[in-house]
């Protein structure tokens, strides 16, 4: 998940009813979404894979293992803040193409490599390649679409994230079962083209999606300069409620980054899961982070109450992943598992909003960079250190421990706010 601020509306088409070729913008990038999320999540359904550790030479070596997935999403944080503006230099059509064709590479010679090292490279060059996606595709939708349909129209691909979970999870099983780990990535790699045909057959007649954007809305989205960014620092420090809501999201993001990388490895180790069934195990917890953003989205707009919508959700999370612990019966545990992944998925529409009730009017852009930056370089960690846990206490349940102790505490630190936000 990734904020993205501005300082205020842009201009979009001004139209008074939104055609239907308008709305199959979004949904085309729903699908570069999911596809994008099937990158993130298939090397976590490896990490649990024998022949996979044989053939990095980790056998057993949960630290490396963990540096996968952290790695690239250290390049990914990094390069989502520093790359995204390339939307306002370049076409954004241009840019997105180059996103996915570059990606379908990469997922090529991942299935080709045969050492740990080569594996870690490409995982820091995916994650720098796929950083602006999301930056990306709100700047189409933000030119496709008027103010009073952009929520809407971004909600319809931000979803991309729990459904590519929870298709990736099980078809990544599959593949592998049938195939070996290496047809994975070649999968992922040949998914890219019919995502390609669709994005053409899409976008290619919307011409406002070929140029630069006018001088006001390149105001708009300027990139953060490091001036800017400095001083936006500074502020933040002494902005009390603002350092809550930066650590707040780092808890955020850590549950999402632990849950992604290490979950097929608790089903498999700690459960007794059978792989042929591990694919849609899964999967059930990701279909309740998705059923989560709706009636969060649907609550928060509400009621307003936007810090109480990201704090009790959160920690509600955090007790579902200790009832997860608690449970001896695998049903009952899933079940568990499945109300926190709910709780988590009402927190994202919210924290959004948060974050632009919090900024002063003139710096949302800065205020977003900083909250951006910090909760996806610091949760970047949450998978090795899992994966450090692991080797030291020999089991996966005191990584999910350590999860759930970050999001009781991020819940925790936003209840001072709720009366005010």
């Amino acid at each position: 998940m990734t904020i993205i601020a501005v300082n205020k509306p842009a201009t979009a088409p001004n139209t008074s009813t939104t055609s239907a070729k308008q709305w199959a913008i979004p949904l085309a990038l729903l699908t570069c979404v999911i596809l994008s999320f099937f990158d993130k999540i298939s090397i976590a359904v490896l990490l649990a894979i024998p022949a996979f550790q044989a053939d990095m030479g980790v056998v057993g070596d949960t630290t490396k293992l963990g540096w996968l997935m952290s790695a690239f999403l250290i390049s990914y944080g990094l390069s989502s803040m520093f790359l995204s503006s390339l939307a306002d230099v370049i076409s954004p059509k241009r840019c997105l193409y180059a996103i996915m064709i570059v990606t379908a590479l990469i997922m090529a010679l991942m299935g080709l490599v045969d050492n740990y090292q080569h594996m870690l490279t490409l995982r820091i060059v995916l994650g720098v390649v796929e950083g602006p996606l999301f930056g990306i595709a709100y700047a189409i939708v933000k030119r496709s679409f008027p103010l009073r349909e952009q929520a809407r129209a971004t909600m319809l691909w931000i979803i991309g994230t729990p459904i590519g979970a929870m298709i990736g999870f099980p078809l990544t099983f599959q593949i592998l079962q049938t195939f070996g780990w290496r047809a994975t990535f070649f999968t992922m790699a040949l998914l890219t083209i019919p995502i390609l045909l669709l994005m053409w057959a899409v976008f290619r007649n919307q011409l406002h999606l070929d140029y630069t954007t006018p001088e006001g809305e390149q105001r708009d989205r300027q990139p953060i300069s490091a001036k800017a960014y400095l001083s936006a620092c500074r502020e933040l420090l002494a902005n009390t409620p603002f350092v809550a809501v930066c650590l707040f999201n780092a808890a955020l993001l850590s549950y999402l980054w632990g849950l992604n990388s290490w979950l097929p490895t608790y089903l498999t180790q700690e459960r007794g899961v059978q792989l042929r069934d591990a694919g849609l195990v899964s999967a059930i917890p990701f279909v309740s982070m998705l059923l989560g953003q709706f009636v969060g989205a649907s609550l928060s707009d509400r009621y307003d109450r936007r810090a109480l919508m990201c704090a009790l959700p959160l920690i509600f999370a955090g007790v579902g992943i200790l009832a997860l612990l608690a449970f001896d019966n695998s049903v009952l545990a899933i079940a568990a598992l499945a109300f926190s992944t709910f709780c988590w998925g009402m927190v994202p529409p919210s924290i959004f909003t948060l974050v632009g009730k919090l900024a002063p009017a003139d710096k949302i852009s800065s205020y977003g960079g900083v909250a951006n930056g910090f909760g996806n370089l610091t949760s970047a960690f949450m998978p090795v250190a899992i994966g450090a846990l692991i080797a030291f206490t020999g089991s996966v349940n005191f990584g999910l421990l350590f999860m759930a102790l970050l999001a009781l505490i991020g819940g925790a630190l936003l209840l001072p706010l709720v009366r005010r936000y």
